[in-house]
C-alpha cells in the first residue's frame, strides 16, 4: 500500500518521479488567468483565520458542502468562521475520489506543514495550527504568491475598471511579481442582460464619448483596450455558454444594438448576431495588438434560480452545457483568418466531450506565428481533476502537439490555489512516465525534461510574450 499523499503522490513510475522531482517541481509558476482581486495583492491582505483564505468565495467547496446536506448558514450564511470550518472539515473527511480532497491536503502540506488527514476528528487541531501560521507575516497575500514561486499573475478585469490597483502595484518596487490586467468584456457583449443599458452608460462615461451606435461601441472598446495595453495588458478572456457564429451586416447589427438601447427585448437570433459581430470585432483588435484571445465556453450558468436570486453569480449553481457544437467555433476562427485578424487563441470547453473536436479544429488554423498558435486550454472547472486532465492531455497528444501546450492556470480566487499547478504537474509527469516506461517514447531525459519544463512554464512565457 502506498503512503497517503507522500512525496511520490500520483507518480507511479521511476520515470515519472524523476521528471517531477528533478524538473517540474523546481520550475516557476506563471498564472496567466485567475480571479484574484488585485486590491488584496496591493494591500498585502492578511487573513485572520483559515476560513477566510480557504472557504470565502470558493464555490467548489460550497457545492460539495451542499451535496453533503450542510445547511446554507454554514456555507454562505451567518455562521461563524470557525463553525464553517468545522463543517467543512467534517465533510471533507469523507470526500473520497473528489479532487477537493487532494487540493485541500496539498494546501495543508505546502503552506501549513500539516501532513495528516483533515476530518471531524482533526478539525480543532488543524484550525489552531493554520490560524497560528496565518498570524505570521509570511502568510500575507504577497508572501503566499512569493513562496509559491510565481513570477507573473494575470487577473480578470472589466473594460470599465480603473485598474487603480494595478497602477499601485506597478509603482510598488517592493513586490517583484508582475501583476497584470486581463481584458474580460463579457458585460459589454451580453446584450440580453437586464442591466445592459446601465453598463453601456458606464462604458460611455469612462471612455469619455457617446455610445449610441455599434460603431461608437467599437470605438469605445478600442479606446479602453488602448488604456489596458498601457497598463501592461496583453491577454483577453471571454466567458460564453457556447461558441456562436451568426454573421450579419453592420447595418443589421447596429439596428439590433439600438433596439436594445431603446429598452426592447431581442430575439435569440438577434442576440447571436450581435455577439458574433462583437467577437469578430474584438478578435481583430486583439490581432492588431498581439494580444492572446481566450474562450471559456460550454457552461450553463445561474441554475437554481431561487438560490441565484439569493446569492448571485459564481456561488455554485452552474453546470456543463452539453449543447456545444463544434461547427460555430470552426466558422468563427475561419472568419477571422479570412479577414487576416486571427490572434493567438486558447480554447477551453467545460464539456469534456469537446476534447477531440477542439483538437481537430485547432489543427486547421496553426501557422508559424507561434508554436501552438491555437491552443486547447487545460482541463477546466469541473474537469480539472486527475481523469479530466489526463483525458485533455491525451487527446491533445493524439491530435496535436502536447509538447507545445501552454499548461496550467489557477482560474481561482484563492491565494492557496497554486498547489493546483503541482497537482497538474504530477499528473503530467505520470502520463509522460507511463509512455516512456511502456516503450512508447525513448527514455531521453534531455528531451523529456525539456518537454516537462516547457509545459509547466516556458511555453506560456514564450506564447504570451511576457517580459520575465
Amino acid at each position: 500500500m502506498k503512503a497517503f499523499m507522500d512525496k511520490d503522490f500520483l507518480l507511479s513510475t521511476p520515470t515519472a518521479q524523476t521528471l517531477y522531482h528533478e524538473y517540474a517541481e523546481k520550475t516557476p509558476i506563471l498564472d496567466y488567468h485567475c480571479h484574484i482581486n488585485p486590491k488584496e495583492i496591493a494591500e498585502d491582505r492578511k487573513f485572520d483565520n483559515i476560513t477566510q483564505v480557504w472557504l470565502g468565495g470558493d464555490h467548489y467547496k460550497w457545492r460539495f458542502m451542499r451535496s453533503c446536506g450542510v445547511e446554507e448558514r454554514y456555507v454562505t450564511g451567518d455562521a461563524s468562521d470557525k463553525e464553517k470550518f468545522l463543517k467543512w472539515a467534517e465533510v471533507i473527511g469523507k470526500a473520497i475520489g473528489n479532487p477537493l480532497y487532494h487540493w485541500s491536503h496539498l494546501e495543508l502540506q505546502r503552506y501549513f506543514g500539516y501532513t495528516g488527514a483533515l476530518s471531524k476528528k482533526t478539525a480543532e487541531e488543524v484550525w489552531e495550527l493554520c490560524n497560528a501560521k496565518l498570524a505570521d507575516p509570511s502568510m500575507s497575500a504577497r508572501n503566499l504568491i512569493r513562496q509559491s514561486n510565481v513570477t507573473l499573475v494575470c487577473t480578470t478585469d472589466d473594460p470599465v475598471d480603473s485598474l487603480e490597483w494595478h497602477a499601485a502595484l506597478a509603482a510598488d518596487k517592493s513586490f517583484e511579481v508582475q501583476v497584470l490586467p486581463a481584458w474580460r468584456p463579457d458585460k459589454a457583449m451580453n446584450i440580453e442582460k437586464p442591466d445592459y443599458t446601465d453598463y453601456i452608460a458606464k462604458l460611455a462615461e469612462v471612455s469619455g464619448m457617446a455610445v449610441s451606435s455599434f460603431a461608437e461601441l467599437k470605438a469605445a472598446l478600442a479606446k479602453r483596450m488602448d488604456f489596458f495595453a498601457s497598463m501592461g495588458c496583453s491577454v483577453s478572456d471571454h466567458g460564453l455558454e457556447a461558441m456562436m457564429y451568426a454573421p450579419a451586416c453592420d447595418d443589421e447589427v447596429n439596428a439590433i444594438f439600438q433596439k436594445r438601447l431603446s429598452g426592447s427585448a431581442l430575439s435569440r437570433e438577434e442576440e447571436l448576431k450581435f455577439k458574433t459581430a462583437f467577437l469578430l470585432f474584438v478578435g481583430s483588435e486583439y490581432q492588431k495588438r498581439s494580444w492572446v484571445m481566450q474562450f471559456h465556453y460550454g457552461c450553463k450558468r445561474d441554475n437554481n434560480k431561487p438560490m441565484y436570486r439569493k446569492l448571485g453569480p459564481d456561488t455554485g449553481f452552474d453546470c456543463i452545457n452539453s449543447d456545444t457544437p463544434s461547427a460555430p467555433l470552426a466558422d468563427f476562427l475561419n472568419a477571422l483568418a479570412e479577414a487576416g485578424g486571427l490572434p493567438k487563441t486558447i480554447i477551453y470547453s467545460l464539456n469534456p466531450n469537446d476534447n477531440e473536436a477542439i483538437g481537430t479544429i485547432i489543427g486547421c488554423f496553426q501557422d508559424s506565428e507561434a508554436v501552438g498558435k491555437i491552443q486547447q486550454g487545460s482541463a477546466w472547472w469541473f474537469n480539472d481533476h486527475k481523469i479530466g486532465m489526463q483525458n485533455q492531455m491525451l487527446s491533445l497528444a493524439n491530435l496535436g502537439n502536447l509538447s507545445g501546450f501552454v499548461g496550467m492556470l489557477t482560474d481561482s480566487r484563492s491565494f492557496l490555489s497554486y498547489t493546483r499547478h503541482e497537482y497538474f504537474r504530477r499528473i503530467l509527469c505520470n502520463l509522460i512516465g507511463d509512455l516512456v516506461e511502456n516503450g512508447e517514447f525513448p527514455a531521453d531525459m534531455d528531451i523529456l525534461s525539456e518537454i516537462v519544463k516547457d509545459i509547466s512554464y516556458y511555453n506560456a512565457v514564450r506564447y504570451f510574450g511576457f517580459n520575465l
